[in-house]
């Protein structure tokens, strides 16, 4: 019996580099998904996940578009812990329900060998235990919130709220099986996804 591929998460910390890893890991040959991709999609206009997104935090989070605006609905949930396990409780059945259906579609596609899902919360929300393998992009605190500011333009504050609202990085590193270090240059952030697929896809 051919054994059902290995279920991979990809995760770490705002800014550690997760989406610059998971789209190496694809180039790769590795089928992924990615959370963060799916939560937006959860909560478009004329979605569930938007009605219920608008029912709680009220109109002031709209845009002018009719779309979510996510700047002012991010001053909302990281300033307030309980507003943001509010909305975490409206997107979190909606994500985890779509990557559930995804790797059931890669367990019938023949010669898979392992599938990742970048999953910025896998341990704050308890499930890394459902997954084989956790693979943790890590970078220094210092270095989260410097691409923080460049990145996105937030305040010194801002992206430490942020950064606050994870669970920190040095304890995800350790409870990976895997570590890439994405402090250094883009390409020994490379080399290190590179061996991580060798090892796990099994050479293939």
């Amino acid at each position: 019996m051919t054994p059902r591929p290995l279920r991979v998460a990809l995760t770490g910390g705002i800014a550690t580099g997760k989406s610059h890893c998971l789209r190496r890991f694809a180039e790769l040959g590795a089928p992924t998904i990615d959370a963060d991709t799916l939560a937006k999609q959860a909560v478009e206009p004329g979605t569930d996940g938007f009605r219920a997104v608008v029912q709680r935090f009220g109109t002031a989070v709209v845009a002018a578009d009719g779309t979510l605006n996510r700047a002012a609905l991010g001053d909302v949930v990281f300033g307030d812990d309980e507003a943001r396990h509010a909305l975490e409780a409206i997107i979190h059945p909606i994500v985890r329900q779509a990557i559930d259906r995804w790797f059931e579609s890669l367990d019938r596609q023949p010669g898979v060998r392992a599938g990742i899902a970048d999953i910025p919360l896998v341990f704050e929300t308890g499930r890394d235990k459902d997954f084989d393998v956790v693979v943790v992009a890590a970078c220094s605190p210092a270095t989260q919130k410097a691409r923080l500011m460049s990145r996105d333009g937030f305040s010194e504050a801002q992206a430490d709220q942020r950064i606050r609202a994870q669970m920190p990085i040095d304890d995800k590193a350790r409870r990976a099986r895997y570590l890439i270090s994405t402090e250094g240059t883009i390409a020994e952030t490379d080399r290190q996804v590179a061996q991580v697929w060798s090892e796990i896809s099994g050479g293939t």
